[in-house]
């Protein structure tokens, strides 16, 4: 039995965080035509490979996440575990 599973974190700047690539991106859609689109808040995601049978995993996923994939003074994490 496989006892790996992935936990996928999205970090995002956190509201209120100036996003100079988000807002490039946004005036780009512009003016290619696409005004339909209000905003843009850039990005990144990182995908992690898990031993499911650790202890604790979750608050460990929390420390990574804040300690290493992320500023927490500017950034905000959300963690989706895939099983």
């Amino acid at each position: 039995m496989d006892s790996n599973e992935k936990a996928v974190v999205y970090v995002r700047l956190k509201e209120g965080v100036l996003d100079p690539q988000g807002l490039t991106i946004h005036k780009a859609l512009l003016q290619m035509g696409y005004s339909d689109f209000l905003s843009v808040r850039s990005g990144r995601f990182f995908e992690l490979e898990i031993n499911s049978e650790c202890a604790d995993i979750d608050r460990k996923i929390g420390e990574v996440c804040s300690r290493l994939l992320s500023n927490p003074v500017i950034e905000e994490f959300t963690v989706e575990r895939i099983r």
